[in-house]
């Protein structure tokens, strides 16, 4: 029998990764704290099955390219520039404040302050997984804290992809003056071109490609695509200019999100990136040594009070300093009071260059699986602190004083929800256009989700607002905005896509009106425990249409074909009196 390792390694990577996140899910624990767990159990450095860290190692490359590239897909510098005044000093302040702190305890232990500035930076950064669960179980992203927060990770996002450009650099030097000046100021001319390379050529020949690959209507060839993407440009730009992958694939998907088709992209992309950066986490688990964590156990508790203390009070601080809601300042302080995905790939990356030494990688690891347990509890508690603080006098009057620029603030963003669509209609043909016609004679104008993409580019040059994308996605429904619209009318005429978008939909947007077209009456049922609210048939409507054809062409007066073929259409429609109507 042959050897098979990679597979071996990924189906126990993956089954040990599923018991321990649904347990950890089930404790109420965020599931990376399972994967991560799993990993620890399968490692090298924990008795019982060890699994083979190399090619785990290597799995975990692909994961960290695909979680760089998503987050260049949705990095938007419009959402960026929407929470500047809070998010970009925020998270500076906030990552300077942790970045001390950490250099001094480094100090403190016996480490020089480099190695302290490398993991106070680490630690800085918070998982975007962690906070948007926490912000979505509490009902808090589309806030104006929850905006405040995510425009906070940006700015740190950033932070970390400037930090992987200088560590090799950092790493090639002895750190005295001109040398490193100089090393640094060619990584960052590297950086330039390479930034001007992918950009520049990338924004033409990327959308074009994408374009006539998505013309092909091959759901197939369109995610291979993307996904030659991600790692061919992460590939080249390490090979050809020493960059590294996450950066590579950052700016790839930074180029891909400028396509027109990056939302149908992302949401082809995203299946493959839970996967990996499942893989990703399982890896950092198995090269954890919780040995060097027990060897020094003062230099665990003091990240784990940099985490947990200094940086959400350093949040709390600049939030409340700077103006915002007392919310506002509560939720940012409490999201980010954790560390996850780019810690790893930070710390992993300076421990690989001689930067940090491997205890310093392992705390980043130990504290992760700390912070991000108990996450859930420190953001609780950072929200019921909001009636306490609000007694404050010094505090109330400090507030009262902004509260004309956070009223203009709402107003603006109230103005921006309004411009939400009225109705989703998926499909475009001659049933979706007879749809969006009637629509904007009542000044409706609607989101069409279509997967033609010549159709979308014909509707966005006569001002139509359409998207290109696989409505059956759930991504794709968030793209269309789907939880601001009353009613999503599905014009699909094969049942088993039809009841696909329906299902997404209810994920989506629990309770928008659901109008669908179904092809026979018997498919009554499934449409229906499907969550659709209103169906018509295209059986019923040939009968009709039959019946009136015929009965015009014998003279029927006109009065009574209406009452006979209104009598057909309801005698073959099916009713219900589960409080959904079936006509």
């Amino acid at each position: 029998m042959h050897e098979i390792p990679l597979i071996t390694t990924i189906a126990l990577a993956l089954i040990v990764a599923l018991v321990f996140g649904l347990l950890a899910r089930r404790l109420g624990f965020s599931p990376i704290v399972g994967y991560l767990i799993a990993g620890v159990l399968i490692g090298p450095h924990t008795p019982g099955v060890v699994g083979d860290a190399k090619i785990a190692a290597q799995l975990a490359e692909i994961g960290v390219i695909l979680l760089m590239f998503g987050v260049g897909l949705h990095f938007s510098l419009k959402d960026l520039l929407a929470v500047r005044s809070i998010a970009v000093p925020g998270a500076l302040g906030q990552s300077t404040a942790a970045t001390l702190a950490c250099a001094a305890l480094a100090v403190a232990i016996g480490w020089t302050w480099h190695v302290g500035l490398i993991l106070g930076i680490a630690v800085s950064v918070a998982s975007t997984v962690v906070l948007l669960r926490a912000l979505i179980d509490r009902g808090g992203l589309d806030t104006p804290e929850g905006h405040a927060a995510v425009g906070w990770l940006i700015v740190e996002d950033i932070i970390t992809v400037l930090v992987l450009v200088l560590l090799p650099p950092l790493a090639a030097t002895t750190g005295n003056g001109a040398s490193l000046w100089q090393t640094i100021g060619l990584a960052l001319l590297k950086l330039a071109l390479l930034t001007a390379i992918v950009m520049l050529a990338g924004a033409r020949f990327v959308p074009w490609l994408l374009w006539r690959v998505a013309r092909l209507r091959s759901r197939e060839l369109f995610t291979l695509t993307v996904l030659v993407m991600a790692i061919c440009v992460a590939t080249i730009s390490y090979v050809a200019f020493g960059a590294s992958l996450a950066l590579g694939a950052f700016l790839g998907g930074m180029v891909v999100g400028q396509s027109k088709v990056s939302d149908q992209a992302a949401a082809d992309v995203l299946p493959m990136r839970n996967v990996f950066a499942i893989l990703f986490f399982v890896a950092v688990g198995m090269l954890f040594d919780y040995h060097a964590v027990i060897e020094s156990p003062g230099l665990l508790l003091g990240v784990l009070a940099i985490i947990l203390l200094v940086k959400p009070l350093a949040a709390l601080a600049i939030v409340i300093i700077s103006g915002h809601s007392l919310r506002t300042a509560l939720t940012v302080a409490g999201g980010l009071a954790q560390v996850g995905e780019f810690s790893f790939i930070l710390g992993d990356m300076a421990q690989s260059l001689g930067l940090m030494p491997g205890a310093g990688n392992n705390v980043i690891v130990a504290a992760a699986i700390v912070s991000i347990s108990l996450n859930p509890f420190v953001f609780r508690r950072m929200l019921a602190l909001e009636p306490v603080l609000g007694r404050s006098a010094l505090l109330s009057r400090w507030l009262a004083g902004r509260s004309e620029k956070l009223g203009a603030r709402a107003n603006e963003t109230a103005a921006e929800r309004m411009q939400d669509p009225g109705a989703i209609v998926v499909g475009y043909g001659p049933v979706g256009q007879t749809v969006t016609r009637l629509l904007a004679e009542f000044e409706i104008n609607p989101m069409i989700v279509e997967t033609n993409v010549d159709a979308v580019l014909e509707l966005q040059q006569r001002g139509k607002q359409a998207l290109f994308g696989d409505a059956s996605r759930p991504e794709i429904l968030r793209a269309a905005r789907l939880d601001a619209a009353a009613y999503l009318i599905v014009t699909v005429p094969q049942a088993e896509i039809s009841l696909q978008i329906i299902q997404a939909a209810r994920e989506v947007a629990p309770v928008i009106r659901i109008l669908a077209r179904a092809e026979y009456i018997n498919q009554s049922d499934a449409f229906t425990e499907a969550g659709a609210t209103m169906i018509r048939y295209d059986e019923v409507e040939s009968a009709a249409a039959l019946a009136e054809a015929l009965l015009q062409d014998i003279d029927v007066p006109a009065e009574q074909i209406g009452s006979l073929v209104g009598d057909i259409r309801r005698e073959l429609s099916p009713r219900r009196d589960s409080g959904r109507v079936q006509v």
